[in-house]
């Protein structure tokens, strides 16, 4: 696949924070497909387009992310923001890239909550579900181009491909055996982790933050025990304040202090992502706390996938229609807009906590070669997993009913043949050949099968 186009306005000498927030909002506003579409895009603005940061420093930032709990592609842009702007360009950086969702979802909640019939909006992300699948399939091929670069790493993706999606392997289970299997490695062949270029060799233009470092600016990224307390109390305080106001305010019965205190809770357990975590949510909503009806999660799970963002902001959702169904003393859709936003609050805040907190300690053993060979394997690993949601993600697109297979340690998911729907099928086909065939940007394509998917459903 070639490289995009340089962007010739892009002067890697100097990026402002004003600047620079411009290109945060244009991928919050285009991240679609998941982490895996996300994680796409970012590399191709920061890593080949503006050269703001050098591919092995991006896939060492976004292993780190994966080990973390949470969205690891917003938790991606806060690091990049950070680097270059300290914490108020990860601020900047990873606030963007949730906002655009934020909106998203809340404007659906309220139709959701107030319609409940919406045909045209269905048409629309039947459309869209289908060029999402063909930009997640574009993301595997990649990420997998830059970070499997030889035949033990790509023996290790498809291991974690196999451990998933076969075998229904625990998340953090995959990510620590990559580890082990890299620090391993390391030690029979000490030479098999060393920095390797993975630009072609005309390539030689120096990133952004390369020159920064070079230059002493980067002096934000060194660790500070003082600077980590500091970081600590603060997102400490700004976590847990809006369940203590509500507390305060309404009393610990209020679902506005149960939603704080559940979505904190789930933030802090989403290793592997949003998948990982939503079978626990959907049951506690659900039985526990009465907030969805049966078949509501995935309702909300369609509008996530569908809108730019994390697929974690589904929770914003459930947390719309627990405060609309109980809204006390307060209008319904004011109470689900409060939800909603407690819920995006306590969910994030954590976000930027794990990077403003790690991100120093990551960068000051960047070229340790046990770190080096461990994030080397776990970022291999990932695109197993990337694929693994990838195909779970296709199937659900393409065919409208699944069952869950078990024989003996086999766990796994497989469509029901006779439920295909050639619509989505030929539509995701259109979108993968215009991408990948003939390089139509992003917009374009979603555009397109937006307003084709939409004819397909309102004129069959």
């Amino acid at each position: 696949m070639s490289n995009p186009t340089p962007d010739p306005s892009s002067d890697t000498r100097s990026v402002s924070l004003g600047q620079a927030a411009r290109v945060w909002a244009k991928i919050g506003v285009l991240g679609f497909g998941g982490p895996a579409g996300q994680v796409a895009l970012m590399h191709r603005e920061l890593v080949e387009r503006r050269h703001w940061i050098d591919e092995p420093r991006f896939l060492h930032a976004l292993s780190y992310c994966t080990l973390l709990p949470g969205p690891e592609a917003q938790q991606l842009a806060t690091y990049v923001g950070w680097l270059l702007h300290g914490i108020r360009g990860g601020l900047v950086a990873g606030g963007l890239f949730v906002l655009p969702g934020f909106v998203a979802i809340l404007a659906l909640s309220l139709l959701y909550a107030g319609l409940r019939e919406l045909p045209a909006l269905a048409a629309v992300f039947f459309g869209l579900k289908a060029a999402v699948l063909a930009v997640v399939v574009e993301a595997v091929g990649r990420i997998g181009k830059r970070a499997l670069k030889s035949r033990a790493l790509v023996l290790v993706a498809a291991l974690a491909f196999v451990a998933l999606f076969f075998f229904d392997t625990p998340f953090p289970a995959v990510i620590l055996g990559a580890a082990l299997v890299g620090i391993a490695a390391a030690c029979v062949r000490p030479d098999a982790y060393g920095e390797t270029s993975v630009a072609p060799a005309a390539v030689v233009r120096e990133s952004l933050i390369e020159q920064l470092a070079r230059r002493g600016l980067l002096a934000h990224t060194a660790p500070s025990g003082r600077r980590a307390a500091r970081i600590v109390v603060t997102c400490s305080v700004l976590w847990a304040a809006p369940i203590v106001v509500a507390l305060v305010l309404l009393g610990p019965s209020s679902v506005f202090v149960r939603e704080g205190l559940f979505f904190s809770q789930a933030a802090v357990v989403t290793f592997g992502g949003a998948y990982a975590v939503l079978a626990y949510v959907a049951q506690q909503a659900v039985e526990e706390f009465g907030w969805l009806q049966p078949g509501e999660m995935l309702d909300g799970l369609g509008l996530a996938e569908t809108t730019p963002g994390p697929l974690i902001m589904v929770v914003q959702f459930v947390a719309f229609l627990g405060a609309w169904r109980n809204p006390g003393s307060m209008s319904p859709m004011v109470a689900g807009v409060v939800g909603s936003a407690m819920t995006a609050w306590v969910t994030f805040v954590p976000c930027f906590l794990w990077i403003f907190l790690g991100a120093p300690y990551i960068e000051a053993v960047r070229g340790n070669r046990w770190v080096r060979a461990a994030l080397s394997t776990i970022t291999a690993a990932v695109v197993g997993v990337v694929l693994n949601l990838s195909v779970w993600f296709g199937l659900h697109v393409v065919f409208a009913e699944v069952e869950t297979l078990r024989v003996g340690p086999l766990h796994t998911v497989v469509p029901r043949l006779a439920s295909i729907d050639f619509a989505a099928a030929v539509l995701a086909a259109a979108a993968m050949v215009a991408m990948l065939g003939f390089r139509v940007g992003l917009p374009a394509t979603l555009a397109a099968a937006a307003v084709l998917g939409a004819a397909w459903q309102l004129l069959a």
